[in-house]
């Protein structure tokens, strides 16, 4: 008589709230890692267009893909500093990097950088961090389940004018030709990391973050979560929701901000030819 072995159960797969624990350990390891690197004497290269790239950001990069990709074998994997693989395609689950975003504060010893990271499900981001170690301030977020920085609820700015807004952006993008009409008195700052600039957004710094220029989906992935779950909107200038895991991770604009302000700023902003 043949005796049949017991099926094994297939393992069910890892829930979100381990995944955010994982993320959440793996972005303050990798943050601490790249703060031994900050304001030290490290390798610069340039990359083929022309941006600056350290030792610091590639060793971040390996330490979070160790961190992330060992005991998620089966996620797909897009970071700045990793060549990209079309493999990522085929998977439903897929980590999204920046190791140092703000590379250029780094680089000049500014605490304006941040370890960037988020899950990607089915194309929308499920889970977010953005550390920045030199300023100890760590936003993150789960959807559904709120944003906090430093493990503190955190909301989005609740302005309905432009009048006196704090707006996140280049000194001079209100006052250039592009625009139909005159922007009214707005205050600006200009922050490197764009993953840091919505993160203020989200924890109610700033009103509103605004770049007309290209974006690559591991520059927003992680901060965008962060900023929905804040209470607040992030989209293209013409006010079109960001698709995430794509063939090309290249994203045209954006435009974040407290859900009250921002029709304001697409009406302005969907109006210019970019």
């Amino acid at each position: 008589m043949t005796i049949l072995a017991p099926q094994e159960k297939p393992l069910s797969p890892p829930s979100l709230a381990e995944d955010y624990a994982l993320l959440k350990e793996a972005v303050h390891d990798a943050g601490e890692l790249a703060l031994t690197f900050f304001r030290q004497q490290i390798l610069i290269n340039r990359k083929a267009d022309g941006s600056e790239v350290s030792e610091a950001d590639f060793a971040v990069d390996k330490a979070l893909k160790l961190g992330l990709t060992t005991p998620r074998p089966g996620y797909g994997w897009l970071s700045e500093e990793t060549p990209d693989d079309a493999e990522r395609l085929k998977h439903n689950r897929v980590w999204m990097v920046d190791p140092i975003d703000g590379t250029n504060a780094f680089l000049r010893h500014l605490p304006e950088w941040t370890v960037s990271a988020a899950l990607v499900e089915d194309g929308v981001p499920v889970l977010g961090v953005v550390y920045n170690p030199a300023t100890q301030e760590f936003f993150h977020a789960m959807r559904g389940h709120g944003a906090f920085l430093n493990d503190k609820p955190i909301r989005a700015s609740d302005l309905a004018t432009l009048d006196g807004a704090m707006l996140i952006a280049s000194g001079g993008l209100f006052k250039k030709k592009i625009w139909k009409e005159p922007w009214p008195e707005v205050k600006s700052r200009w922050v490197n990391s764009v993953a840091y600039r919505l993160a203020l957004v989200a924890a109610g710094k700033a009103d509103a973050t605004v770049s007309l220029s290209n974006k690559s989906e591991w520059d927003l992935a992680a901060a965008a979560i962060i900023v929905e779950e804040a209470g607040g909107v992030i989209t293209d200038h013409r006010g079109n929701p960001h698709l995430y895991n794509r063939e090309s991770p290249r994203l045209p604009s954006l435009v974040a901000s407290g859900s009250r302000l921002h029709p304001l700023l697409i009406e302005r902003t969907s109006r210019i030819d970019l």
